[in-house]
């Protein structure tokens, strides 16, 4: 996927999600464009629900080495879902920063 794509999907999610594209909400985005309940889609990642619920409600967030691990269990791209748990983990600390990726 192009860099422009990549921007317009990014700018699509976040007018859908109401705000920043976070890992929460790409996982939700992803089960209910999915159709998949909480239940099954949590018993896909090998998560309980209510972690799963936490993570959707932004209420937890996941190692960089965990969203590399759910994006493969999901077939995503690793970079995107690292690049939000690391954006997450920046946001934490109130850093005025964004997280960008390239490939080593």
């Amino acid at each position: 996927m192009s860099t422009e794509s990549t921007s317009e999907a990014m700018a699509f999610l976040e007018d859908v999600t109401g705000g920043p594209l976070t890992l929460g909400a790409l996982l939700l985005s992803i089960r209910l464009g999915d159709g998949v309940s909480q239940t099954d889609f949590a018993r896909t990642l090998k998560i309980s629900r209510s972690h799963l619920c936490d993570l959707e409600k932004g209420r937890k967030t996941v190692s960089p080495q965990r969203a590399a691990h759910l994006a493969r269990i999901l077939g995503y791209s690793e970079t995107q879902f690292v690049r939000l748990a690391l954006q997450a983990m920046v946001e934490e600390t109130g850093l005025p920063l964004t997280v960008q990726l390239v490939p080593a």
